[in-house]
């Protein structure tokens, strides 16, 4: 499985001094836009409130608040890429997965909370020892997908050293061995994580790397608990990687990497062999509702947001109610 030098550590990637991608900053990425629903029709989002978490459900049109609910710990929506792509919310939208920020390097524990994500209820609060940060979970929410670092000191920096694992979200328990591509178990390559795009059924969670030696997409199989990494040579000198996002198109057969909305190169998701796309083929509608940030801005739902903050001003436990909006 190749290596990302880029280490999402809960919400705050971590690279090494001195490194740069294409201008971006390198501290600071949250999932502070939240993650959509499947369905396009909501909004998940979490704001931390002195020891507390005020996680809501907001309409995506209008931004009106749907349910909030505060719950106990900090904790946010988990990030996954540079364009903000966010993760943690499963494809039958009844799972939302948070996980707690990153306060130091290395940590010696990681802390998340499952939360049925319909009502807002806390299912189950999971604490591992040592250092994680959130990838994927499975379209029924059974399974979560981490990257074990290994490797993370002051004095030891070396982010290539991990392991992405599977975790069973009802009992909490980590699965022994590690996710891989069986095609290259051993292999390592270094970039930083550009983008997220999910498959149609939430199966497949495709993740844009810009590479060291050339850009690749990591391909996580979050039902197969199995792994793909596809080589982009093609994008190997190209400087605008961090302008490109994946899209799902044709019905899901296609994983296309596109610059302002025109495919650069054309994945087949069942053979994932790797294309130029057809110069005469008219951009399709067909793209895949994505869970996640994207990019997009916040500012829609600052009102919402607000409201909440104040109600979990109010008080610091738990409200015993969800909240709902007409």
């Amino acid at each position: 499985m190749k290596r990302a030098v880029a280490v999402l550590v809960g919400l705050t990637v971590v690279i090494p001094a001195g490194a740069r991608a294409d201008g971006l900053p390198v501290v600071g990425l949250d999932g502070s836009t939240g993650v959509v629903s499947p369905n396009g029709v909501y909004r998940y989002v979490t704001f931390v409130s002195g020891r507390n978490t005020v996680v809501a459900r907001l309409h995506v049109t209008g931004a009106g608040v749907a349910r909030y609910r505060t719950v106990g710990g900090q904790f946010m929506v988990p990030a996954v890429a540079y364009d903000n792509s966010t993760s943690g919310l499963s494809a039958d939208g009844r799972t939302l997965v948070l996980i707690r920020p990153r306060s130091g390097i290395p940590q010696k524990r990681t802390q998340l909370v499952v939360l049925d994500a319909r009502r807002l209820l806390v299912q189950r609060r999971i604490v591992l020892p040592g250092d994680f940060s959130f990838d994927a979970v499975s379209p029924d929410g059974s399974r979560l997908y981490l990257v074990n670092y290994l490797s993370l000191s002051r004095h030891n920096f070396d982010p290539t050293k991990y392991a992405v694992r599977s975790l069973n979200a009802d009992t909490g328990k980590l699965d022994p061995k590690p996710v891989v591509d069986p095609r290259e178990p051993d292999e390592k390559m270094g970039g930083l994580p550009v983008t997220r795009a999910m498959s149609l059924d939430g199966r497949w969670a495709y993740t844009l790397y810009s590479g060291s030696e050339h850009p690749f997409v990591h391909a996580l199989d979050t039902v197969g608990n199995s792994a793909r990494c596809v080589d982009l040579d093609a994008l190997t000198k190209r400087n605008d990687l961090f302008q490109m996002r994946l899209r799902v198109a044709h019905g899901g057969d296609q994983l296309q990497i596109v610059k302002a909305e025109r495919p650069v190169l054309v994945v087949d998701t069942d053979s994932f062999v790797v294309s130029r796309p057809q110069p005469a083929a008219p951009p399709r509608a067909d793209v895949a509702a994505q869970p996640h940030g994207g990019g997009t801005p916040l500012w829609p739902f600052a009102l919402a947001i607000a409201a909440l903050v104040m109600l979990a001003a109010a008080s610091l436990k738990p409200l015993a109610r969800a909240g709902r909006a007409r």
